[in-house]
């Protein structure tokens, strides 16, 4: 799906599943921790995994979820320190660059719009080289609220100044997608597989591509 580019001026990118691919934050929540937990506590995996998993499915939405601090007390384990230890396995999802190469072409100001905690974004864009096509880095913990809630919006706008009404947003995430959706953003963009590790899903409640190239203008 090609947005109408002539309607857009300001780009707002989700990080983690749109720019990056997931997989990374998938193996370190569903398999790393797990396995590391149940090391700590002289139990199984599965063991670790059930134990684990109502509490992390208790926070999902949540500012808390995305917090590092609030894993590393919460579990007793170096949250950001095991994050940098295996920071090969960070990667950008095909198509990211050449996106963000043509917005910076087209003169669009781009902006990411992360849940990511500030630590976690740190140690992301040490691996990957996209920082410089941004006209500004904005995670949801400079302003206490998750793109979920419609405090996050009203907080970003407020600060970045832009025209909700020629603003595209992209998202892999329905609950923030449909949170910008009732804030109003003119513009929204679904991406169907965040993860290469798992297959591509059904999208119908937006517009939606694979790669962000995808939603680049044909030459």
């Amino acid at each position: 799906m090609i947005p109408d580019w002539d309607q857009i001026d300001t780009v707002l990118l989700d990080m983690d599943g749109t720019l990056l691919d997931l997989s990374f934050d998938m193996y370190f929540w569903g398999q790393l921790i797990p396995e590391t937990y149940a090391k700590k506590h002289g139990i199984s995996f599965d063991d670790a995994y059930r134990h684990l998993e109502p509490i992390f499915m208790g926070e999902q939405g949540n500012l808390a979820w995305y917090c590092l601090d609030y894993w590393t007390k919460a579990l007793d384990m170096p949250v950001a320190e095991m994050k940098r230890a295996v920071k090969d396995r960070i990667g950008e999802r095909p198509g990211t660059q050449a996106f963000l190469a043509w917005l910076k072409a087209q003169g669009k100001t781009i902006v990411m719009a992360t849940n990511a905690h500030r630590e976690t974004l740190a140690i992301k864009l040490a691996e990957v080289d996209i920082e410089h096509y941004f006209d500004a880095l904005v995670s949801s913990h400079d302003f206490g609220h998750p793109k979920e809630d419609q405090e996050f919006w009203d907080a970003i706008i407020h600060q970045q100044g832009f025209d909700k009404a020629r603003t595209l947003f992209v998202d892999d995430s329905f609950s923030v997608l449909a949170s910008a959706e009732r804030f109003g953003i003119g513009h929204l963009l679904c991406i169907t597989q965040p993860s290469s590790q798992h297959p591509a899903r059904e999208v119908s409640q937006w517009p939606a591509v694979n790669y962000l190239d995808e939603a680049l203008p044909h030459e």
